[in-house]
């Protein structure tokens, strides 16, 4: 019977999958971009080894220089270089980490950089992953050494054995889906495909990660030919042709991203292709040999994949064959691939045909991925890469009776009357093969339109950067420059949303304010063309205290939040529904006084309108950071401003706490007027001058009061400071606030908060009277909040009290950045404070939004959460962008526990791990790595012999030098694996017994200092 895709047709958004990222180190090409550019422009990354690469591989020349040698392999550059730190290893570590482990875990982190999703994001992820034999394992640590099995043995297997790839994999990324190793040998990455794709449509992970790696040590090698086998003669692989005499082997790790196509459409995932269906089997023994491929089993496995995917043959344009330039392999899999396509159409000639093993080699448990990435990039790019070598075709092959044709040139894909499919098989030797069909991306509409909250493409757009080290920060400011100065620089709307949704924020860290405009002007930011648009910070480890301060009357000015309110619909209605509620209590609409005329404006300056304005403001603006994801573990307000943090913190609704603001303001404007006085100077010093009538009515910070009174008592204050020398100045107020002069305010305030609905509240606020935290009882006392315009504002103490509890981030939460700076002064000496303003200061210049921006961007540079997708109408597209710049050094123990490639070791019978005089990293011993940054604790050298001998052991160990007696062994990258060779080794080196239970629990060299001594004195005691 003839199948048709009209009668295989499923759902695909039921059924598909989607490949949302990748990313691959292949021969020649460091990157997926570079991969692509030299499959499309016909390159052959297979290099020809000259006699030093192979004499520094320890290959004899007798060796070599044998006419059967062939000197070819395709290579990798920098097996040897990883980025420890990056992954949490230490020095030591690393060397023993099997090299395609490392490349994997990076090119892992890569991809799912490239899909544009946080790994921390994912609810449930899988890995799905095959490694080639542990090569270095054999040949550089082990060497064909007898292997005792103790706990030496025991890190040797789980930093180099196949079977902890995907494990290691998921915990780097904190996976908690299924994480399986995938064997079976040529065709273990497409098989890995399958699986998590399998994984994916039964539910049991959200995100999968597929792929495999293969890295040959020796690695800048060539091979040995004997006719008969799978070898080249020549180091060329000529799939199909006439000429093809067999493969050439090397190296290289791919992975690609999936998820269920339904899931990566609704949140606006780059869907690069499109997984219609895949299938697995194995030939069993339908076949000459175990080691031979087998025509129906290749033929069943292609065509159950076609209908696994509901997929007419004939809508197949093209095919990503196995194709390893073998004179039989080549035609059973041709024919098996006819055969197949046969159960839908008679048709010649229709579909292209082509191996990457031609370009590259065959990089084993890494072909099928390297093929598949391969096929998504010609869907991309809608064009066929040319097949290398192909001049005449192999004479069992008649192509003129196949559907199938050698692409041997860059050719376009053209479109037909389905999408663009490609199918790509993977074989393995015993049998297992792989088939899977790709389908192009289902065309995706605009974005929506922005509604308003300035997210849209037309609006300003923040780009965060971050990474592990300063340098690498400066290595992925560069980058991104570089890909918006590029032909096809992404939208800025698009790559700060990737940015700020789709990448795990690290310690050090860059923001930078992109304004509406095209793509160049991010480049040039980026490059520092205007530094107040680029700021930079340390985050530092943990999350800091976020602390709202709300600003108290005189920041107010016409037309604050103008533009947040025209930018936010949010904060639109927050100040709309204020100035209703207030129109009675005013006789006015707050929003005409807000960002009306000049003459409506000049209200402001009118104590009983400036209150509840400021009030509506910094409530909206509250509000609009709690609907970002800033939410505040403590607030302080300055004067009126505690009303704003009691009304978010819950204890007075909006209705209760407009009113109050309203009638203290015009109790306020209604009393005699009075005189303010900025005082450079102490409280005390302040107090022992106070003349008659005036009184402190705020200590902000320890040298800096203001004195209120009657005019004639304030300018006698005046006299008496210059008379001392105390710098002063007046402040532009009507009335004397906070002092004896609104005595009479104090009653009837208290009387009509006695009618407001007091709660304790769900946020914690400082109280500004007493400086201290608010307690349920004042929260809801009416006398506290009548009192409180009398009484001073202890601002200094307030937000030393949020302060106190460790790193802090101090959100001004209102016009300008008064308390921002008044806090600084109050803490001056203390680390770990960072301030935050998120408004324009009166006079000032700017757009309300780019300030609001910058605003986050500092919290975030601080350390401090944002929830970003909320800056967005939906999801955006995901752009493609670099990916973090590893800071690779080099880690590589050479044969026979040598520190570089063909170096000799001392001769061992058995198997010894432990570090030698010098560095993992093959440098000498002076110049192993030096303790790494950030760490809690600063530098402290030992001080007694016992210190000396630890941190000599734990230097060996760890792969450092410059460790503290301070410095925490689990922050050094310590484990209980390693806890226990140390301990192993302390009993022998040292001759004291301490428990791993008892190094754990004392986990720096001054706390185990003790436990060590009283185990020598234990053990002298013991001595006969």
């Amino acid at each position: 019977m003839t199948l048709r895709d009209g009668d295989l047709t499923t759902d695909p958004t039921a059924t598909g999958i989607a490949v949302v990222g990748m990313a691959g180190r292949f021969p020649g090409a460091e990157d997926i971009d570079a991969y692509w550019r030299n499959l499309r422009d016909g390159v052959e990354s297979i290099t020809r080894l000259v006699e030093e690469d192979l004499l520094a591989e320890g290959i004899e020349r007798a060796e070599f220089e044998r006419p059967e040698y062939v000197r070819a392999a395709p290579l990798l550059d920098g097996v040897d270089l990883f980025d420890a730190r990056f992954f949490g290893f230490t020095a030591r570590e690393a060397a023993l980490l099997d090299p395609q482990q490392r490349l994997f875990l990076e090119c892992a982190w890569h991809a799912m950089e490239h899909a544009g999703i946080d790994p921390a994001a994912v609810r449930s992820g899988g890995v799905f992953a095959g490694a080639n034999m542990p090569a270095y394992l054999m040949s550089n640590l082990l060497g064909g050494r007898r292997i005792v099995l103790d706990s030496a043995v025991f890190e040797l297997q789980i930093h180099n054995d196949k079977d902890y790839l995907a494990t290691r994999t998921a915990h780097q990324l904190g996976f908690t889906g299924p994480a399986l190793s995938v064997q079976t040998a040529c065709s273990t990455s497409l098989v890995a495909v399958h699986e998590a794709a399998q994984s994916l449509r039964a539910g049991a992970c959200d995100v999968a990660l597929a792929g495999g790696v293969c890295v040959r040590v020796p690695h800048r090698v060539g091979y040995r030919y004997e006719r008969g086998l799978i070898y080249s003669p020549d180091g060329h692989c000529r799939p199909f042709d006439a000429e093809a005499r067999g493969t050439v082997f090397g190296s290289g790790v791919g992975v690609v991203v999936l998820r269920r196509l339904a899931d990566a459409l609704a949140d606006g995932d780059r869907v690069l292709a499109v997984l219609k269906g895949s299938a697995v089997n194995n030939d069993g023994s339908d076949k000459v040999g175990y080691t031979s491929p087998g025509v129906t089993g290749q033929e069943q496995v292609v065509l159950q994949a076609l209908r696994a995917g509901g997929v007419d043959a004939r809508t197949v344009t093209a095919v990503e064959a196995h194709g390893t330039a073998t004179p039989i392999g080549d035609p059973i899999e041709v024919n098996a691939l006819t055969r197949a396509h046969r159960h839908f159409t008679e048709d010649t000639g229709y579909c292209a045909i082509g191996s990457v093993k031609s370009n590259i080699g065959h990089l084993e448990t890494a072909a099928g991925i390297a093929s598949l990435i391969k096929a998504v990039l010609q869907l991309q790019h809608r064009e066929l890469a040319p097949s290398l070598h192909f001049r005449t075709p192999n004479p069992r092959i008649d192509f003129d009776a196949t559907p199938f044709r050698v692409n041997a040139r860059r050719t376009p894909w053209e479109p037909g009357g389905t999408p663009r499919r490609i199918g790509v098989s993977s074989f393995g030797i015993g049998g297992t093969n792989a088939h899977v069909v790709l389908e192009e991306p289902p065309a995706v509409g605009p974005p929506p339109e922005p509604v308003g909250n300035g997210s849209g493409a037309d609006g300003p757009q923040l780009l965060l950067l971050s990474a592990r080290t300063p340098q690498a920060l400066e290595a992925a400011t560069d980058r991104l420059a570089g890909r918006f100065a590029g032909p096809d620089a992404p939208e800025v709307a698009d790559a700060a949303y990737t940015l700020q949704t789709g990448r795990r924020p690290m310690r050090h860290r860059r923001a930078v304010l992109v304004p509406p405009g095209p793509a160049g002007a991010a480049s040039l930011l980026l490059g520092g063309a205007e530094p107040d648009r680029s700021r930079q910070g340390d985050a530092g480890t943990g999350r800091p205290r976020t602390v709202f301060l709300f600003p108290g009357q005189g920041t107010q000015f016409p037309m604050m939040g103008h533009g947040l309110y025209t930018a936010d619909p949010g904060f639109a209605t927050d100040i709309d529904r204020s100035a209703r509620l207030l129109r009675a209590e005013l006789g006015l609409d707050l929003r005409e006084v807000l960002y009306g005329t000049a003459a409506d404006a000049g209200r402001l300056t009118s104590t009983e309108v400036a209150q509840p304005a400021l009030f509506a403001t910094e409530y909206a603006l509250a509000r609009l950071l709690l609907r970002r994801g800033v939410v505040p573990d403590d607030m302080v307000g300055h004067s009126v401003g505690e009303f704003t943090a009691a009304c978010v913190a819950g204890v007075l609704p909006l209705e209760d706490a407009l009113h109050l603001v309203a009638l203290r303001g015009r109790l306020m404007r209604e009393q005699p007027p009075g005189a303010m006085l900025s005082v450079e100077a102490t409280e005390e010093t302040v107090g022992s001058l106070l003349p008659p009538g005036v009184s402190i009515a705020a200590v902000n910070a320890p040298a800096l009061c203001v004195a209120a009174g009657t005019e004639a008592g304030v300018s006698a204050l005046e006299r008496a400071l210059a008379g001392a020398g105390v710098a002063a100045r007046r402040l532009h107020t009507s009335h004397a606030f906070h002092s004896a002069m609104m005595d009479p305010v104090v009653g009837p305030l208290t009387e009509a908060v006695r009618g407001a609905a007091l709660v304790p509240g769900e946020r914690p606020f400082v109280s500004g009277v007493t400086g201290e935290p608010i307690t349920p009882e004042q929260a809801t006392d009416p006398e506290y909040w009548g009192d409180h315009a009398r009484r001073p504002v202890r601002f200094a103490d307030a937000v030393r009290t949020a302060a106190s509890k460790g790193r802090t981030v101090l959100v001004e939460v209102g016009p300008g950045s008064t308390l921002s700076t008044l806090s600084r002064a109050a803490l001056a000496g203390r680390r770990g404070i960072s301030t935050v303003r998120t408004m324009r200061r009166p006079g000032e210049a700017g757009n309300d939004l780019e300030t609001l921006l910058l605003g986050l961007g500092d919290l975030w540079l601080a350390g401090g959460e944002v929830q970003w997708r909320a800056l967005h109408d939906g999801p955006r597209p995901r752009a493609a962008l670099p990916g973090y710049p590893f800071q690779r050094e080099r880690h590589w123990i050479g044969p026979g526990g040598g520190r570089g490639a063909g170096t000799a070791g001392p001769p061992a019978q058995t198997v010894d791990v432990r570090p030698p005089p010098s560095a993992p990293n093959g440098s000498p011993a002076q110049e192993r790595p030096t303790r790494p940054t950030g760490l809690r604790s600063g530098y402290t050298a030992p001080r007694d012999e016992t210190e000396k001998r630890i941190v000599a052991l734990w230097e060996e160990f760890l792969g450092f030098e410059g460790i503290g007696v301070n410095d925490d062994f689990f922050e050094l990258g310590g484990h209980s694996l390693l806890g226990t060779q140390l301990v192993n080794r302390m009993r022998d080196t040292l001759g004291v017994t301490v428990s791993l239970r008892e190094l754990l629990s004392h986990p720096t060299p001054a706390k185990l200092g003790p436990v060590v001594t009283a185990a020598s004195a234990d053990g002298a005691a013991e001595s006969p």
